[in-house]
């Protein structure tokens, strides 16, 4: 029998992140994707499994692997080992998944499990401990995600949308948020913009419990001049700035726009920025994070 020839990998993803964050959720949707996936492996041993997943032979074309701290000991040195995963695979991404550490102690609560290095330290020590350990793997990491912003259903669906027959070599793929300032700008945001000196349907007595997903509203919030005038100027500048980063290598950009409650103005000019950039053939994800907060 002739030897099988090494054959491309196609897409090579490495899942890290906080303990609780939603690494898992990801994994599994990387699996319903039909990535060959391996969970906590030693990252000494990644190397080999991308060589062994080139050489059968076309049978393995997409490989995803979480790697996380029950590995135990000290992670790799992270720019070396980006490095070294860029030149096994030409399209290697890492993930990094995250939230709050108040909010992955609340999911610890609730759900009544023991964190990995909580066992002889309060649960707050061991996540602030995790975050430390943790931190220049996400230092380096393609693409951050703050699923405090997504419920589980969200996040694998964000899965999909951005890994689902896509091709991520020279593709800079945009997700713009919209946001209310009083709940805090989105922890993983590239770039934030304040859109709250528009004028405000909040006031508007038949506005005010609707959205601005809804035509009175939008119609309402882009009549005015400034509504126009700032969409123009944040599209202008992401124009010029795509090619740029998708030239240095950046495969993500998270654009957040936020107005007061997340309900109005914010919801306008992230619709009107997605439209925009989709003529543009650019891929573009949109979520609403503060649409339906009280």
């Amino acid at each position: 029998m002739a030897p099988l020839k090494p054959a491309k990998l196609h897409s090579l993803v490495i899942i890290t992140g906080m303990s609780g964050s939603g690494k898992h959720t990801a994994f599994k949707a990387f699996e319903d994707l039909g990535y060959f996936c391996v969970d906590n492996l030693p990252t000494s041993l990644i190397p080999r499994l991308i060589q062994m997943s080139k050489a059968s032979g076309g049978k393995i074309r997409q490989l995803a692997i979480v790697v996380d701290i029950r590995l135990g000991g000290a992670l790799p040195d992270s720019e070396g080992f980006s490095s070294q995963l860029k030149q096994l695979s030409g399209d290697a991404t890492i993930i990094f998944v995250d939230a709050t550490d108040e909010i992955l102690a609340r999911r610890y609560s609730e759900t009544r499990r023991v964190h990995p290095l909580a066992h002889d330290r309060s649960l707050l020590e061991g996540i602030r401990e995790e975050r430390r350990r943790l931190s220049d793997i996400r230092g380096v990491a393609d693409l951050v995600i703050d699923s405090a912003d997504f419920s589980v259903h969200d996040l694998r669906n964000f899965i999909y949308e951005n890994f689902q027959g896509e091709t991520q070599v020279d593709r800079l793929i945009v997700s713009l948020v919209s946001f209310g300032h009083k709940y805090g700008i989105p922890h993983n945001s590239d770039m934030a913009f304040d859109v709250r000196f528009l004028p405000n349907p909040n006031f508007v007595d038949r506005l005010k419990t609707k959205t601005g997903n809804d035509k009175e509203v939008a119609d309402y919030v882009t009549k005015h001049k400034e509504t126009e005038e700032i969409i123009s100027r944040i599209y202008d500048m992401l124009e010029y700035l795509l090619p740029r980063f998708a030239q240095e290598g950046k495969k993500y950009l998270t654009v957040s726009i936020g107005c007061t409650g997340g309900k109005h103005r914010s919801v306008v000019v992230a619709n009107e920025l997605k439209r925009r950039l989709e003529n543009q053939h650019h891929k573009v994800n949109l979520v609403h994070r503060d649409l339906h907060n009280e």
